[in-house]
């Protein structure tokens, strides 16, 4: 009897952990103007750095977030935050459009991917390991929950349009991640 019930556990799913996500409403995010829903699962990851100051604590990283809302909506006419998530160094992933989401961040993969940026500029150094060890469990979590296809292809905006987003630094380290494409 006992037997049975060990093989069982040996069998059962490894339960995926989740990032620690600040919802939009809880950093003081403005609801989108319009929502255009994806059909999922998304099968393309766009990674990017916002190229602003850094944050390590919530307050900080609450107000970067709200002027690049404020700065997407009213200067760039976006529904919203142009990115699905943002990380900030201190680990926590800050839901922008959020999964199932269109955002405004890749051209030409807005329909079909989710955009995950870096609150920073990563050209010369890395994000903190808290925030790369946050990006992990945020797509690890995705494919889990059925957000990202299993075969998701892991891409850099600069890849795809004309930017250098995700800084120099921080695409040689994504560049080494499972799911990465070398030609998109």
């Amino acid at each position: 009897m006992f037997e049975g019930v060990a093989e069982a556990k040996k069998k059962a799913p490894k339960k995926t952990e989740c990032p620690q996500l600040k919802l939009k409403r809880q950093w003081g995010g403005k609801p989108a103007s319009a929502l255009d829903y994806q059909v999922r699962p998304i099968p393309f990851v766009v990674i990017h750095h916002t190229v602003t100051g850094e944050c390590s604590a919530f307050v900080q990283c609450s107000e970067i977030l709200q002027n690049i809302q404020n700065y997407h909506q009213t200067q760039l006419d976006f529904n919203d935050i142009g990115y699905n998530f943002l990380i900030g160094n201190d680990g926590v992933v800050y839901e922008g459009t959020g999964w199932g989401v269109r955002g405004a961040h890749t051209y030409g993969y807005n329909m079909n991917g989710t955009g995950i940026a870096f609150i920073g500029n990563y050209k010369d150094h890395l994000p903190s390991a808290a925030a790369l060890s946050a990006c992990k469990k945020l797509l690890a979590c995705g494919v889990a929950q059925g957000e990202l296809t299993e075969d998701y292809g892991l891409i850099a905006a600069s890849q795809v349009i004309q930017t250098q987003s995700p800084g120099l630094t921080l695409y040689n380290e994504i560049q080494e991640w499972p799911h990465w494409l070398s030609n998109p």
